[in-house]
């Protein structure tokens, strides 16, 4: 299957503006789209910090974080993954058990309501604990609402 490429944001509905009409009649219906940018995550062996799982566009409305743990992570000791950005690396999921399967939505931070008049790079932290681990496999997902500028 084909994929397409252009730029946001997208809105969909046939009524832009109300009428002043009585609620249901007329009612303006256009609402933005919400779009998502998925990583799969490295959460096998030694730590491994930083992993990119999404560049959000300026001005967008964060609407979720999700961490979905699809096979669980065998370390000796603990292993966890957080979900942030560089300047806070648990901004929108907190250090999450990663050796029992989950599907984790995160607690958005400041930076989620407005990203802002700049890109926001989202990064997901895996640390674990003695680093012996040989299985594990989890995403990371992002829902954004483009260009929402809430500011």
């Amino acid at each position: 299957m084909g994929t397409t490429t252009f730029s946001g944001p997208i809105k969909a509905g046939t009524l832009k503006d109300t009428t002043g009409s009585t609620v249901g009649t007329n009612v303006a219906n256009v609402g933005s789209v919400v779009m998502a940018q998925s990583a799969v995550l490295d959460i096998i062996g030694a730590d491994a910090l930083n992993q990119q799982v999404a560049v959000i566009p300026a001005n967008s409305q964060i609407v979720d974080v999700i961490l979905n743990v699809t096979t669980v992570n065998n370390d000796s000791g603990t292993a966890t993954v957080a979900v942030g950005t560089s300047a806070d690396g648990d901004a929108f999921i907190s250090a999450t058990n990663v050796k029992a399967l989950a599907t984790t939505h995160g607690t958005l931070d400041t930076e989620a309501t407005n990203v802002g008049t700049t890109d926001i790079y989202v990064y997901a932290d895996f640390v674990a604990g003695t680093e012996d681990g040989s299985t594990g496999a989890a995403t990371a997902t992002v829902l954004y609402i483009q260009n929402n500028n809430l500011s």
